[in-house]
């Protein structure tokens, strides 16, 4: 579908340098912080449909990630590591000294290793159809990360290419045929990879996280380290990227994590449903109290360990099963 943004589109674009680089954000609204992070070719506009919801009860900060939209995209550390820093020193820069953490796809492996690092800024975390949660991952994904796929995306995002390429995929979209929900989103990413500077800045992040076998970052080995903090699940029901079975493996590590499948939503379920998804996620907020970062408790846990228990992941039929018994049809 094409996601209108209403007068949210002029909501205006805040720069700041650090560490050299431009980063570019936005930020409205009054009350506690939440941060909300975009997922890999995309930028802040992907939470545009929510933002003026959210803005009515919370301090929102909606930044572009470096290497996308209107933030720099130098040769630099494009890693999960390496922008969940960013993020702390964006927070530090506009003296906010903690958030609740939002996190779209890469956007949520970044959420889950800013928790990881920074635990004292955590108030709460939310995952949305993140990566890091194992390996499946859309095989154009995975193809994208093959030695020798940068001068082919290259040659894709011709002018010409693109004038025959895009219109085609738009026809595909508009057929409703299955495989076809993601599409637009898709479409967006694509525009942007006419710049060569987006261009690489994508492929690096990418395989920052991926290979030709799928992604390769996981917090499975940590995520027991986050079960203090409170913690809601967001998944579409119908995400040709990350499939909603990892909605379900996340629920698994993280028991106190609250679940919410948007049966018929794709991969970006706050722009196929905003109200919905603002609606649940101001209701998470306000329901949860936030995290108490107890320095002592963190260390022993630390010290313990926690392998979590390999659970056998549920097969496609069965996800599609336990969607539909756990959550209603929108």
């Amino acid at each position: 579908m094409q996601h209108e943004y209403a007068d949210w589109q002029d909501l205006p674009v805040q720069k700041v340098r650090i560490h050299g680089y431009e980063r570019a954000f936005v930020m409205t609204g009054s009350g506690p912080a939440l941060l909300l992070i975009h997922g890999i070719g995309m930028n802040h506009r992907t939470w545009l449909p929510v933002i003026g919801q959210l803005s009515k009860n919370f301090t929102v900060i909606a930044p572009d990630l470096l290497g996308h939209g209107e933030s720099d995209k130098p040769r630099a550390d494009y890693s999960i590591a390496g922008y969940a820093n960013a993020m702390r020193d964006l927070l530090l820069f506009l003296d906010i000294p903690s958030v609740t953490v939002v996190g779209h796809s890469l956007g949520g492996g970044v959420a889950m290793q800013f928790t990881y690092q920074f635990p004292q800024m955590v108030e709460r975390l939310v995952l949305v159809s993140t990566g890091g949660l194992g390996r499946s991952v859309n095989p154009l994904i995975r193809a994208m990360t093959i030695p020798g796929s940068g001068p082919i995306l290259a040659l894709c995002s011709l002018q010409r290419i693109r004038r025959i390429v895009i219109p085609g995929l738009e026809r595909l979209a508009a057929t409703g045929i299955p495989g076809s929900h993601d599409i637009h989103d898709m479409i967006e990413v694509y525009e942007d990879m006419a710049d060569a500077h987006s261009r690489a800045a994508f492929r690096q992040v990418l395989r920052a996280g991926a290979d030709w076998r799928g992604q390769f970052v996981t917090m499975i080995d940590r995520a027991y380290l986050a079960r203090y903090i409170p913690t809601m699940v967001v998944w579409g029901g119908r995400d040709l990227v990350i499939p909603v079975k990892h909605a379900y493996a996340a629920k698994e590590l993280l028991p106190q994590a609250r679940l919410e499948v948007f049966t018929n939503a794709g991969h970006v379920p706050h722009e196929d449903y905003p109200d919905r998804f603002a609606a649940a996620l101001t209701e998470f907020i306000m329901d949860s109290p936030e995290a108490q970062y107890d320095h002592t408790a963190f260390q022993q846990v630390l010290r313990a360990g926690d392998r979590p228990r390999r659970k056998r992941v549920p097969r496609p039929r069965e996800a599609k099963q336990a969607t539909e018994e756990r959550t209603t049809t929108n």
